[in-house]
């Protein structure tokens, strides 16, 4: 929506009350104890917190310094850690893990350092019930809290835990059971300073009394009763400290009673309008009434009226309005065109609120008009919706809120306010949120997933989702790098790749998976295209616009993603198997040493054979034939095409007609074939393969300029090529045809003479051609990225840069080598 509507969210930091409801005490840079398993013994480690994201923490081994590739995320809920020294107190064995003994030799050393040295992270977050528990986690439904009244500092009354949105509580008054909800519910965020835990009203001297709302819906001995229960209520102490320990203290205010100021009316939050501080309690807080006019409303109790402290929102000192070109509205009753202050003041015999008594407006202004957010409705509490920043003055801004039936002026609120949501928020916490019509062109990927049937779907499993934990909530993906990683993706980038990613909500976790793997591929459209949405077979899931860039372009595709726990092992699975990876390179479970396929074994093509698509398995023409070709070319409207062409044509006849090869490989199966039948990615229409190939051949051309006997398929014409009548001479046939008078033998480069075909060729084998070139340091890379004689063959010199990270000259010297085995493999092997 963000892209399609060109806008921007508001940054992540400047909802502090999110972050806040996150922290569980734990900070970058402590260090613990960790367990490294290993095949032999339990072991323990220290390692340093890097980064926190509410119960999960990032982690990386001493002595890993700043090397950032072995960093991985861990569960504090579910992790085997301890303070620092717990090893030693427990008799348990510390040993670093393979790659820091890699590292360091003397790594004992480097343990005493780091036990001498270490910012230990406090036992107590750690251990017991409470360990990896933020606030938000201790305010469980069901508990029993204290809410003072919004209109007198000095009255509290009970309230009960219904739900716990993400830290946004939903309160039902004690004895206001059987009420209309609009009467007996109110929502709060945890934070709010008027709410706290049972016993406060008790320690603070404060009166045990319902809401005025509410008063008059029960007798006097009704309330009493119901008072006795409330204050029978035993406060759990245990969860006191975490609870107030993210409060800011309330600073004292300087106002008295009968100032005058400009305020913002919190129940119709749509305009600012002279008010009158009404009465001070103490010196956190005081009564700020709205001013009206008109003669029924000088009764007491008839205007409306709300508890303020110091930095509460909405309240502005006099002229506030009138300096930020905000308009003012006079209050009802006011007779006269315009309103002045200076004249209002003389009226009402009263002096405006001088300057000091506000705070501060902040230099620095992250929130930007235009950004999106999400909101709460002001006028319907329960509904948070997508809304659009109009403007911003100070610390206050006017957003609009999309997706209502009717519409509202723009509501008025503090940037600091906790009724407002960073984007995202409300699927994080499994809660609906009310968004506009999609924007025209916006394909919806299921009928199933309509916004309406989405929020029906949502709240009639709200007791089942809770805190967006359990159904919705993924188990960690694991990147197991040393699984077979088929031939779109790169082994060297997936080695690269964290550990794991989650949990969290599966449709977030499993959209980052697959980000991951599509950066991680030789060409990230073409993996994209394997992963987008298939009419024929659904998930039924969630529909997500996934991105790849490939050779300066980009590229875009609709993926569909599981939105539920049950559904991930097998999604993760089915996603190798089309990616014709390893079934257990990703999915939540961790192969530490020898995977249940026995994939180490498999080579890219090889493997494509047992696990691939098996599109076409017969021995043969591929599908398509030479129409296909043609077409391809055609479009591209290259050069040279006959040779082009016949250079794909012997490659794919080849491919499919050597025993050893499986016709079910990249090169052919047909899998050519697929590139072109779907346009659904921009700016990737051509066949990719197709083209590396033609480069090569052009390529070829241009270093190597090799003699061309007559009979060789270069240079025999197309006609003559039918693929129903398959006619190649031999190479004794090449060596007694006499020289090309274009091309004379004098000109001819050494020949390489192959002892087999290279369609044949193990990794092992490819390693050991490369070695007894001037190449030979660049082994270890074919080594390490898999490549065989397939795969070899198929190299170009694009390919070789990108891919193996190439500067020119090496990579020219190397394709040289390649091209030399390309011309011996059609002249000894591809008749």
């Amino acid at each position: 929506y963000l892209e399609e509507t060109g806008t921007l969210s508001v940054p992540h930091h400047a909802f502090k009350h999110v972050d806040q409801g996150l922290e569980t005490g734990l900070t970058p840079g402590m260090k613990l104890e960790v367990c490294v398993r290993t095949e032999s013994e339990t072991a323990y480690w220290v390692a340093t917190i890097i980064t926190t994201c509410g119960q999960l923490l990032l982690l990386r081994y001493e002595g890993y310094q700043d090397d950032r590739r072995a960093d991985f995320w861990c569960d504090i809920m579910t992790a085997d850690l301890h303070p620092i020294g717990w090893s030693k107190q427990q008799g348990r064995p510390m040993r670093p893990p393979e790659g820091v003994r890699e590292k360091h030799q003397d790594w004992e050393a480097l343990l005493e350092k780091a036990l001498a040295e270490s910012c230990s992270v406090p036992a107590s977050l750690l251990e017991g019930a409470q360990r990896g528990c933020n606030p938000i986690d201790l305010l469980s439904p069901g508990l029993n809290v204290e809410l003072v009244d919004r209109q007198d500092a000095g009255v509290v009354w009970s309230s009960v835990i219904e739900e716990n949105v993400g830290g946004r509580l939903r309160l039902r008054y004690a004895g206001a059971d059987g009420l209309p909800d609009t009467q007996s519910i109110t929502w709060v965020f945890y934070l709010d300073p008027l709410l706290h835990l049972p016993g406060w009203a008790q320690e603070h001297s404060c009166t045990l009394r319902p809401p005025a709302a509410l008063l008059a819906l029960r007798t006097e001995a009704e309330w009493e009763e119901v008072k006795k229960t409330v204050s029978s209520q035993v406060q759990d102490s245990s969860i006191n400290e975490e609870f107030y320990r993210d409060r800011s203290a309330i600073n004292p205010h300087s106002f008295t009673e009968g100032m005058k100021l400009e305020a913002v009316d919190p129940a119709a939050p749509f305009t600012i309008s002279p008010a009158t501080v009404a009465k001070v309690f103490n010196d956190q807080f005081f009564l700020v009434q709205m001013d009206d006019m008109r003669d029924e409303a000088q009764k007491e109790g008839c205007r409306r009226s709300f508890l303020c402290h110091r930095d509460s929102p909405g309240v502005f000192p006099t002229q506030w309005s009138l300096k930020n070109g905000v308009k003012l509205c006079p209050p009802p009753g006011f007779q006269g065109q315009d309103f002045d202050w200076a004249d209002y003041l003389k009226q009402c015999e009263a002096e405006a609120a001088p300057q000091q008594c506000f705070p501060p407006d902040p230099f620095d202004q992250c929130i930007k008009e235009s950004m999106m957010l999400e909101a709460v409705n002001p006028l319907c509490p329960e509904n948070i919706h997508v809304a659009t920043v109009i403007k911003v003055k100070g610390q206050h801004m006017w957003i609009r809120l999309e997706g209502l039936k009717q519409a509202i002026p723009e509501i008025i609120v503090h940037t600091d306010s906790m009724d407002i949501f960073p984007v995202s928020w409300c699927e994080t916490n499994g809660y609906p949120l009310h968004h506009p019509c999609k924007p025209r062109g916006h394909r919806v990927p299921s009928k199933d997933f309509s916004p309406d049937t989405t929020k029906q779907q949502i709240s009639s499993s709200q007791a089942e989702i809770g805190q967006a934990n359990g159904k919705y909530c993924c188990p960690k993906i694991y990147f197991n790098h040393r699984c077979f990683s088929g031939p779109y993706l790169n082994k060297g980038r997936i080695a690269e790749l964290p550990q794991c990613v989650g949990p969290g909500n599966c449709v977030l976790v499993l959209k980052e998976v697959l980000t991951l793997l599509i950066n991680s591929a030789y060409k990230p459209s073409r993996v994209l295209r394997e992963l987008q949405l298939d009419q024929e077979g659904r998930w039924q899931g969630h529909g997500e616009t996934l991105k790849a860039k490939y050779k300066g372009k980009s590229y875009r595709a609709t993926v569909e993603i599981v939105r539920t726990a049950d559904q991930v092992a097998d999604f993760c699975r089915k996603t190798c198997i089309k990616l014709e990876c390893c079934p257990n390179l990703f999915g939540p479970r961790m192969v530490l040493e020898r995977c249940s396929e026995n994939c180490s074994v498999l080579t890219k093509t090889k493997y494509t054979y047992y696990y691939g698509k098996k599109k076409s398995r017969r021995v043969g023409r591929p599908p398509g034939g030479h129409s296909n070709l043609e077409g391809g070319v055609k479009r591209r409207g290259r050069k040279r095409k006959r040779r082009k062409q016949l250079f794909v044509h012997k490659k794919r006849r080849s491919s499919a007609s050597v025993d050893n090869t499986p016709a079910g490989s990249p090169q052919g199966s047909g899998d050519e074939e697929d590139l072109d039948e779907d346009d659904s990615l921009s700016e990737d229409t051509g066949s990719e393969l197709q083209d590396e190939l033609m480069d090569d051949s052009e390529y070829s051309e241009k270093k190597s300029q090799p003699p061309t006997p007559s009979p060789s398929p270069p240079e025999t014409p197309r006609p003559t090529r039918r693929r129903r009548k398959p006619r190649s001479p031999s190479c004794s046939d090449d060596e007694n045809r006499p020289p090309s008078p274009k091309s004379p033998r004098t000109e001819v480069p050494p020949k390489l003479c192959l002892d087999s075909s290279p369609l044949e060729w193990s990794v092992t084998d490819v390693v050991r051609f490369i070695r007894t070139t001037d190449c030979a340091p660049l082994a270890r890379i074919f080594m390490d990225q898999e490549i065989d004689g397939q795969a070899l063959l198929l190299l170009n010199l694009p390919t070789v840069q990108e891919c193996m990270d190439l500067k020119l000259g090496p990579a020219i010297k190397l394709c040289h080598h390649i091209e030399q085995v390309k011309l011996a493999f059609y002249q000894q092997f591809a008749s």
